[in-house]
């Protein structure tokens, strides 16, 4: 079961189809794993609600674009929670030049393979779980967020 709760309006005013694609790039996400049955709760929050959050259970006083809070094993087949911040993630979007609708898709799939057991913490974990993300993105119609755009270096 996907929950959502959009709990900042600036979500839907600048992306009025948020819900939807929040969905789809969850549901994508836990089918890409076999976890179809498995449920999440997606909250589409501001900047200050993350850094809430990342300071109270990360120590890192600052908003960032996704939290991932895996659950424990437990009956319902609940995975966790994911967060993810208006402010930083619309920003990101307009730096790297790309749709808005697009970075949160990348960004719901990227914190739900987190709770999935995915990391990148060396280099081979973020090879793996970014070349999902990727397979799982060009399901979804979404161009590689790896990609280096022209004008853009390694």
């Amino acid at each position: 079961m996907i929950d959502i709760e959009i709990e900042d309006d600036a979500w839907t005013a600048a992306l009025p189809e948020a819900e939807a694609l929040t969905r789809a790039a969850a549901l994508a996400a836990l089918a890409s794993e076999g976890a179809d049955g498995e449920g999440v709760t997606l909250l589409l929050t501001d900047d200050e609600a993350v850094r809430d959050l990342n300071a109270r259970f990360r120590s890192k006083d600052a908003p960032t674009n996704v939290l991932s809070f895996p659950a424990p094993t437990n009956p319902e087949k609940h995975l966790g929670d994911v967060a993810l911040a208006f402010g930083v993630c619309a920003r990101e979007a307009d730096e790297q030049g790309k749709p808005l609708g697009h970075h949160l898709q990348h960004l719901v799939v990227h914190g739900v393979l987190h709770l999935l057991g995915y990391d990148h913490m060396s280099e081979d974990e973020a090879e793996a779980m970014e070349g999902l993300e990727r397979v799982v993105l060009a399901g979804l119609g979404v161009r590689d967020p790896y990609a280096v755009s022209e004008g853009e270096h390694d």
